[in-house]
């Protein structure tokens, strides 16, 4: 612990902020071995579902063209079905994000004319612009003809209740958000989402059930699919790429929901026995084998930060001793400045462009600036260590991921320095 103490005090920690660290490490660590222990599990799931589909080196070869008759592709598909305990999984490359991927699920399975239907409140920044409502955006849902009504939370929980008088017999689809996005909110569990999906059956059954699952698969021991979700979807640079995945994203569930999601992302007939894997299949079952470990650790490092963080004054969502559901690790830091003075920390600890300065910058899908902090090997990783800041009140850095608990408390150290300096 000496060398500890001396690292930290070089980093410019105080005396007084050492010991909240060491104290930060004692008071989580019974719920970070809790969350070990749920890790080995998950891995040992994972593991089974190689084991029992038969993985062999012929499946890491991958293809090229047009990529028909990639058996290791199939086979890919195949354990993500497995794992999340459904009919079949569509997992490509040619997903260039999450959001690509929900909206190839929404698109896939709606039609117009359709209604669409959150119960989650209002979806992400990016998946409201595929919705269209933020007035009218181009091969939007609404500009397709599909009719979108969202549910409101009460406070940060969903209103079971109000799912009855809610839906309506034209409800196509419904839509659920497990992360917390970008708001001040706690994210849905899989027993939360389990008793709405139960409440969509009672009065709407023919409705497809769609779960945003982005930053939350291998964090609980089952996936939305295991309690009623017709659809999936997330992305492979965060939980399930296992930090290896180059690019792309996934969707599991139903055969006829992800045959519809397939046909968007390609072209209907074709669907999914199209898409050339182009020598990154290796890395996509190696990042899936090593994707419950590397979650769990970011999990680690996310109870760490927030016992830490709080121990410091900050005001932090989920609390350390809170049940998580996603990678995510909320700090309410109350102005630009010290948004932008704890991302430079972060970003400094990166392996990657550790010397860059964060700027902030309105994205494609996004309706104000924001501010993000990644020193990562793939670029916008979000399972290595990254921080996200919208700019807009009451503002929030929303810390992810991380491949060591080591990394993230770094990371939090130097980003706790910089807002000293900036008297924060």
């Amino acid at each position: 612990m000496a060398a500890v103490r001396e690292r930290l005090l070089k980093e410019g920690l105080s005396p007084a902020q050492v010991e909240n660290f060491q104290r930060a490490t004692l008071l989580t660590r019974e719920c970070r071995e809790q969350i070990r222990e749920r890790a080995h599990r998950l891995q040992w799931k994972v593991l089974d579902a190689f084991q029992c589909r038969g993985l062999s080196e012929m499946h890491l070869l991958g293809s090229t063209g047009y990529g028909y008759g990639d058996s290791g592709r199939e086979l890919l598909d195949e354990v993500y079905a497995d794992l999340f305990g459904c009919e079949a999984a569509l997992v490509r490359l040619q997903f260039v994000s999450g959001t690509h991927a929900i909206a190839c699920g929404l698109f896939g399975n709606l039609r117009p004319g359709d209604e669409l239907v959150s119960l989650s409140g209002e979806p992400y920044d990016t998946l409201s612009t595929v919705i269209g409502q933020k007035g009218h955006v181009a091969g939007s849902l609404v500009d397709w003809g599909v009719r979108y009504r969202q549910l409101e939370l009460l406070e940060d929980r969903l209103d079971l209740d109000g799912i009855e008088s809610f839906l309506s017999p034209t409800t196509r689809m419904v839509f659920l958000q497990r992360s917390r996005g970008y708001a001040w909110r706690s994210s849905l569990t899989i027993d939360q989402l389990g008793l709405a999906i139960q409440k969509v059956r009672t009065f709407c059954p023919k409705a497809v059930v769609m779960v945003d699952n982005c930053y939350g698969e291998l964090v609980e021991e089952r996936e939305p699919t295991h309690v009623g979700a017709d659809l999936v979807a997330g992305s492979l640079i965060k939980n399930l790429g296992g930090t290896l995945a180059a690019t792309g994203g996934y969707v599991a569930g139903t055969a006829a929901a992800v045959e519809g999601a397939a046909f968007r992302l390609t072209a209907p007939g074709i669907g999914g026995e199209q898409g050339a894997s182009l020598g990154f299949s290796r890395s996509m079952f190696q990042g899936l084998f090593q994707a419950p470990i590397v979650v769990g650790q970011a999990l680690e490092g996310a109870c760490w930060a927030a016992c830490f963080l709080e121990l410091e004054g900050c005001e932090v969502g989920p609390r350390w001793q809170d049940p998580r559901t996603d990678i995510v690790q909320a700090i309410r830091l109350g102005s630009p400045e010290a948004q932008a003075a704890f991302c430079r920390g972060v970003q400094r600890s990166g392996p990657v462009d550790s010397k860059a300065t964060p700027e902030a910058w309105v994205q494609p899908g996004y309706r104000d600036p924001i501010l993000m902090a990644g020193g990562t090997f793939i670029a916008g990783s979000s399972l290595e260590m990254s921080a996200d800041c919208p700019v807009r009140p009451p503002y929030i850095a929303y810390l992810q991921g991380g491949i060591s608990l080591g990394h993230v408390q770094l990371g939090v150290v130097r980003g706790l320095v910089n807002l000293k300096k900036v008297g924060k």
